[in-house]
């Protein structure tokens, strides 16, 4: 019978190329990443044991929700073991987080009260909430800052007799190899024995009418997803090679979380790119060595080429600690990153990598993000933060198009020299660009002209003429200084959505910019959005004499918003950035290609 089975296995894989190819090389690249690994641990090994430390917290005026303790033990280790099977799937062995027991076998749970009733929290408590565990924790001996904490919050209502059910708990996570904080809820019917239920139907005050079994795969899965982000994994969904297992646990798998078990689909899985990253993680390694190492990685001679309908990219990788892998990331606009796909790679003795992809978004612009994976469990920075980062586009033909990646290419150089505040160096490497788009934006970084003329002193006989070289009445920004033609920082491209701009005004939230057109110019045009990197939600606005002539949408990363208005008769232009209700974190706005015409 066992030879059966395997002989059938082998034969879907031979009538599947795609898959099989794939599955080949997924264990080809864990046999190698293991190997990298496993030589660097045994050198001087730091052998310990993490923990993930949990954490059930109540409002004041609550007990906490009934069976707490037996139920979270069933829970938790449900979704310990769906994290070894995957780990064990894809060739890692059975590696998983680690939970701590009391002698019946049972989670060890440390329960803290609120200093305030039911009334006073909200899903944006989360801070608030860590805050009050936090002398729990270190009664315990346990410093939340360096160790994973999962905080099951009692801000969920269930009526048992109306089968009705809604919450207004903190639901978010974020974390690195170092430690992190995942915060849930929990609710009375709440089990991991009731994800096999097809019966009863519940109503959810946000899914709606569903079973009791996929009511519990959305929130049980819920905690599987939030506990990856504080172990450090960003979001994912599955490349269409990889679906035919069911959804990314790092995507909307949270919601399809033991689907399988009522016959629903094939459930959630963890991607190989999520595995890579887990498998130096200390709670899945066992190891402790470089925690504290500062983390270094280089790519040389990268080249990322168009190959048909596929991205390729290859290079020479450095790092240290070791680097075991590389993660690629291909983002497309809009979604935040849930709808990113992953390929890797493993490197060469050498440092060579390469890898390819052709799950590519058409008719959308995206973001490639390369993610060197450091033997002591560092991917320097999350999803959003990584120096490896290029814009691309994908043709309605499914064709890549890597022109903003090539000027990049060309601007690398110029780039350097200003980071190291080489003024004159970059000069000359900006004069020696033949690109005409790379040496126009090189000018625009080297160059730094005071314009002396306001928009209504402006003399000259052209049609149009860009915002940025003429002079405003006032610049007003809500971090850092006002700047022009480039952004503050490491990194001084005019990048959004995708595009690296020439012109451009640094705004960010909440930011004023006032010009004096004096009834000299009947259009503005250009586009608005957020400096790439940069997560926070802002809203752009202007206004001619008081009047507002414009308003974005509410804008997020990844997002343009053009505006062509007409300001014939304005004396004075005011362009606003706002910020939202999230307050002014990451409100990088930039006003693109702003350009005044008569």
């Amino acid at each position: 019978m066992r030879q059966s089975r395997l002989m059938a296995a082998l034969l879907f894989i031979v009538s599947q190329p795609t898959l099989a190819a794939e599955l080949f090389t997924e264990r080809d690249q864990v046999n190698a990443a293991r190997s990298i690994l496993e030589v660097w641990h045994e050198d001087q090994p730091e052998s310990a044991d993490r923990f993930l430390h949990i954490v059930c917290w109540t409002p004041s005026d609550r007990k906490l929700p009934a069976g707490y303790q037996s139920r979270l033990t069933g829970i938790m280790k449900h979704i310990r073991g769906f994290y070894a099977r995957e780990m064990t799937r894809l060739g890692f062995g059975n590696r998983s987080f680690n939970l701590k027991y009391d002698a019946q076998n049972q989670l060890i749970l440390h329960t803290v009260r609120g200093k305030h009733d039911t009334s006073h929290y909200a899903v944006q408590s989360g801070n608030e909430i860590r805050n009050e565990c936090l002398p729990i924790l270190e009664q315990a001996g346990i410093d939340a800052r360096q160790e994973t904490i999962l905080i099951f919050c009692n801000l969920a209502t269930w009526d048992k007799e109306r089968r009705r059910f809604t919450h207004k708990s903190p639901y978010y996570a974020g974390g690195s190899f170092r430690g992190g904080t995942a915060w849930q809820l929990d609710s009375p019917e709440l089990d991991s024995n009731n994800l096999k239920l097809k019966q009863p139907m519940i109503r959810d005050g946000q899914y709606g009418r569903i079973s009791l079994g996929k009511h519990n795969s959305i929130f049980i899965g819920g905690i599987a997803h939030e506990l990856g982000h504080a172990l450090g994994l960003p979001h994912c969904r599955a490349r269409p090679d990889e679906a035919v297992r069911g959804t990314a646990l790092m995507g909307s798998g949270n919601r399809t979380y033991g689907d399988e078990l009522r016959d629903e689909g094939p459930g959630s899985f963890l991607t190989l790119a999520h595995a890579l990253r887990l498998a130096s993680h200390p709670q899945f390694s066992g190891s402790i060595k470089g925690l504290d190492e500062r983390s270094t990685a280089t790519i040389d001679d990268i080249s990322i080429m168009a190959e048909g309908k596929s991205i390729r990219i290859s290079g020479k990788v450095k790092g240290k600690p070791p680097v075991y892998a590389i993660v690629a990331y291909f983002d497309p606009e809009g979604g935040g990153d849930y709808d990113s796909t992953t390929a890797t790679a493993v490197p060469s003795s050498d440092g060579y990598f390469e890898l390819s992809s052709e799950a590519l978004r058409r008719g959308r612009k995206g973001e490639l993000r390369l993610f060197p994976l450091h033997a002591n469990g560092s991917t320097a920075g999350q999803m959003s933060r990584t120096k490896f980062r290029y814009p691309y586009s994908i043709a309605d033909d499914g064709v890549p198009n890597l022109s903003a990646i090539q000027l990049r290419f060309d601007l690398a150089h110029v780039l350097d020299a200003l980071a190291k505040d080489d003024r004159q160096l970059a000069t000359q490497l900006a004069d020696a660009i033949k690109s005409p788009k790379a040496a126009a934006v090189a000018r625009r970084l080297t160059r730094r002209v005071r314009p002396t003329q306001t928009p209504a002193e402006y003399d000259g006989s052209l049609s149009t003429a860009a915002l940025t070289s003429l002079k405003p009445e006032s610049s007003n920004v809500g971090w850092g200084r006002p700047a022009f033609d480039r952004v503050p920082g490491q990194s001084p491209l005019l990048e959004s959505a995708s595009e690296i701009f020439e012109r451009g005004i640094y705004a960010h939230a909440p930011a004023r910019h006032v010009y004096r057109v004096g009834k000299k110019w009947k259009q503005l045009t250009g586009k608005a959005g957020l400096a790439t990197g940069h997560a926070g939600t802002v809203e752009f606005e202007i206004t001619g004499d008081g009047q507002r002539l414009w308003k974005s949408q509410v804008l997020k990363a990844g997002m343009l918003s053009e505006f062509n208005i007409k300001i014939t008769g304005v004396v004075e232009l005011e362009l606003l950035t706002n910020p939202t209700s999230d307050g002014l974190g990451s409100d990088w706005g930039l006003w693109l290609d702003p350009t005044l015409s008569r």
